[in-house]
């Protein structure tokens, strides 16, 4: 084989070949390592093997029969654990339903009282009103009766002292536009006419 050595000073560079130098080494490595060369570094030894699957047999035996059962019981109590809590959440569920029913029932039961109490104090106040305000138009009606009879005795008692006046006038209108005084009768049967006409 052909070896090329490079050796540099410092104004050249100088290149040789020789034949044979590496090969002599390689063979040299090889005499070294012996029968144990050809071993794969990756393969593992029959002993590595034999503990790994006696290692994994005892693994999945303490598995099956310990460990399995141990996680089964587990997820089997945390399932039923689980079913107990939504059932128990589905029973307060129901029970706030049926509160909220039953405290709507009550709500509305005050409500129909309060309702009824109402329309009873107003029925009471409406025949109060009334009672009160066909007491006060009668007093009014009395009242307005009263005052009429005063007018009428009023106009009576006026009336006596206006035909006395009105005679008295007419007399001596009369005696002014005839000269002389007129009878007492015909004074008194004119104010008596014009009183009658004007009433």
């Amino acid at each position: 084989m052909l070896t090329a050595v490079v050796t540099s000073s410092a104004s050249s560079l100088q290149l040789t070949f020789h034949q044979g130098v590496l090969q002599a080494a390689e063979e040299e490595e090889h005499a070294e390592e012996g029968p144990e060369s050809d071993l794969n570094p990756i393969f593992p030894e029959v002993k590595e093997v034999v503990w790994g699957f006696g290692s994994f047999v005892v693994l999945a035996l303490a598995m099956r029969l310990f460990l399995f059962r141990k996680v089964r019981d587990g997820m089997t109590s945390r399932y039923d654990r689980i079913e107990g809590d939504f059932q128990e959440a589905e029973n307060l569920t129901a029970a706030a339903r049926a509160d909220v029913a039953d405290y709507d029932a009550q709500v509305a039961g005050v409500r129909a009282d309060a309702q009824k109490q109402v329309e009873a104090a107003r029925a009471t106040l409406e025949a109060e009103r009334s009672a009160r305000l066909t007491e006060v138009n009668a007093r009014i009606a009395e009242k307005r009766a009263a005052a009429a009879a005063d007018g009428d005795a009023a106009k009576l008692a006026a009336r006596s002292h206006v035909e006395s006046a009105v005679a008295d006038v007419a007399s001596f209108a009369g005696q002014l536009a005839t000269g002389k005084t007129p009878s007492t009768e015909a004074v008194n049967a004119a104010v008596a006419e014009a009183m009658g006409v004007s009433a």
